[in-house]
């Protein structure tokens, strides 16, 4: 193995061309963790905004770009007996998944579906950690109720509109276009609102109220959430892409008893991650290898093209997911 890799570095805070190609040394991994030959690094909402200078890496993670990748175990640090070397996996990462060689704790690693290649594999683990651990833990979601995922048609919105429905979950979703809800209809949601057009809060009160909605664009779509909700709902908060302060009136909290949640999932403890990666080997992992539940892919581009897959996904006209190439 050589000493050094290449890798994509944050020059400085700003738009996507300030990602710049670097020599990095390659990592060493320590208790407990893997260092990952990677194959594919899958690009992400976050990533955008730690470009940006809006989303800080948490402390001692690295400061390279990139919370998801597939790959090929290189090394093992001390106390790892559950990977080998030559092991195929996709990982959770803490950073670090825009270059050739990455660091992960042994416990965020799956491995890879049977019949999934890698490149697929490169696309499951940021979304599914992310809408298994809200949506079903945080969130409750059980077969029958009625569940609204906005963005449908995003990497974390086409995952979610996949797994409430194969639960038995009644799925409701927005999407910015008639093509991306048409899509998002093909994956089993029941109803796909084009938010230019129609109004999801009287779409879900004609239903009778959403038991639960994953939101991650915020802003005037909280109070709006919260009308849409049934009593007794809940209402999970995963990013804020229209701000994330508003004016909201608690009097219809607290007489339609609703409950008001969420989460980021980069700032939680190693032992939380690992966690959800229990579940998700057991819970939704056969789904993946029955072909039941699949990543919808949007496009690839190879490494040295980070700025371009930037670009497509701050474009919004991606469906599903972006990875890039590395090996």
């Amino acid at each position: 193995m050589t000493q050094t890799m290449t890798a994509v570095e944050i020059s400085k805070p700003g738009a996507a061309d300030v990602l710049k190609m670097v020599q990095r040394p390659i990592p060493t991994p320590g208790p407990g963790e893997v260092l990952i030959k990677v194959a594919y690094s899958g690009v992400n909402r976050p990533d955008v905004l730690q470009r940006a200078g809006l989303y800080n890496p948490p402390p001692n993670a690295s400061d390279l770009p990139g919370l998801e990748a597939s790959g090929t175990i290189a090394a093992v640090g001390a106390g790892v007996s559950a990977w080998a070397e030559g092991d195929e996996v996709c990982a959770l990462l803490p950073g670090g998944g825009y270059a050739e060689y990455v660091l992960t704790p042994a416990a965020h690693c799956l491995p890879v579906p049977k019949g999934m290649g890698l490149k697929e594999a490169a696309c499951l683990p940021e979304t599914f950690f992310t809408v298994y651990s809200n949506v079903f833990q945080r969130g409750g979601l059980k077969a029958g109720e009625r569940f609204l995922v906005h963005g449908g048609s995003s990497g974390i919105g086409t995952t979610a509109i996949q797994l409430a429905n194969a639960f038995g979950a009644r799925v409701f979703t927005t999407a910015g276009s008639d093509e991306k809800c048409e899509a998002c209809l093909k994956l089993g949601a029941e109803k796909a609102i084009n938010y230019r057009s129609e109004d999801f809060v009287d779409v879900l009160r004609a239903e009778g109220g959403a038991n639960l909605i994953l939101d991650m664009v915020g802003g005037d779509y909280l109070p709006r959430n919260v009308k849409a909700l049934a009593d007794d709902g809940r209402l999970v908060q995963i990013a804020f892409l229209q701000g994330p302060q508003i004016q909201l009136n608690f009097a219809q909290v607290m007489m339609r008893r609703l409950t008001i949640t969420g989460s980021t999932l980069r700032p939680q403890s190693d032992l939380a991650k690992a966690k959800i990666a229990d579940a998700l080997r057991a819970d939704v992992w056969p789904l993946l290898e029955s072909g039941r539940v699949a990543p919808v892919m949007d496009s690839e581009f190879a490494l040295s093209e980070a700025v371009a897959a930037h670009q497509r996904m701050e474009s919004s006209g991606h469906i599903g997911k972006i990875v890039m190439k590395v090996a």
